[in-house]
């Protein structure tokens, strides 16, 4: 029995170095950026009223972070809308043409699974089934669904403005797509928000006047008609805040 036993503590020394090397290396984190630092906050102004921050981390999704960059410094997002948002989920936005099958022109850019979960506020790449299928398209988590997590590409997280990712108009499609109003880099000096215009009134045809109703009928025969009061001119609405 002393042999077998002194056998088995052999081969366990064997053993133990092997193993030793097949385990995988630890892996060291690279430091994320400061969140303050302007090259890495991406501002989203959005139609719902205000401005959304968004903290990029080129240190775990360095090519996606770099995609948005170059997109947001061509005026690409500028005027996309919100095309699919799932309340309780996500809203995606990000596409030209605005039905989630578009993109740049750009190649697509390669999986960049991470450790970065999809809870509220988590920026991520959108794609199609294929993993290294991602381009311009995003999505914004509304509610923590984990079960996205290292599936796709986690970049960024609203740090300011959740509110008006909040409220933006739900649907696949919404009726009313809410809309990126206009996307800076923080390090290019934007200017501050402004809001939206509000859209411009239908126009109204000429004045139809009724049979029995112009000027001089009913009045008496000699006698002036009283004149009308101007109408209000109707008021514009105050531009959000």
């Amino acid at each position: 029995m002393r042999l077998f036993a002194g056998l088995f503590a052999f081969a366990a020394c064997l053993a133990a170095p092997a193993l030793a090397q097949d385990a995988p290396a630890a892996t060291t984190r690279v430091a994320p950026p400061a969140i303050t630092d302007t090259q890495n906050l991406w501002l989203l102004d959005l139609s719902t009223g205000g401005r959304v921050t968004i903290w990029l981390r080129p240190d775990v999704a360095p090519n996606m972070v770099e995609r948005i960059k170059t997109l947001t410094r061509q005026h690409f997002y500028d005027g996309l809308t919100f095309h699919r948002v799932i309340d309780g989920f996500m809203a995606q936005g990000g596409d030209p043409k605005g039905d989630g099958t578009g993109g740049s022109t750009l190649p697509n850019v390669k999986a960049e699974f991470n450790y970065l979960p999809h809870v509220r506020g988590a920026v991520s790449a959108a794609r199609a089934d294929d993993n290294d299928s991602a381009n311009s398209q995003f999505f914004i988590v509304f509610q923590p669904r984990l079960a996205l997590d290292k599936k796709y590409t986690v970049f960024g997280r609203v740090i300011d403005g959740m509110q008006y990712v909040d409220a933006i108009e739900r649907g696949e499609p919404p009726q009313n797509p809410s809309r990126i109003v206009h996307a800076y880099i923080a390090a290019d000096n934007p200017p501050a928000y402004v809001p939206a215009p509000p859209p411009a009134p239908a126009a109204l045809g000429a004045p139809v006047t009724l049979p029995g109703t112009g000027p001089g009928a009913g009045a008496p025969a000699g006698k002036a008609l009283p004149k009308r009061a101007p109408a209000t001119a109707p008021r514009k609405a105050a531009p959000a805040r």
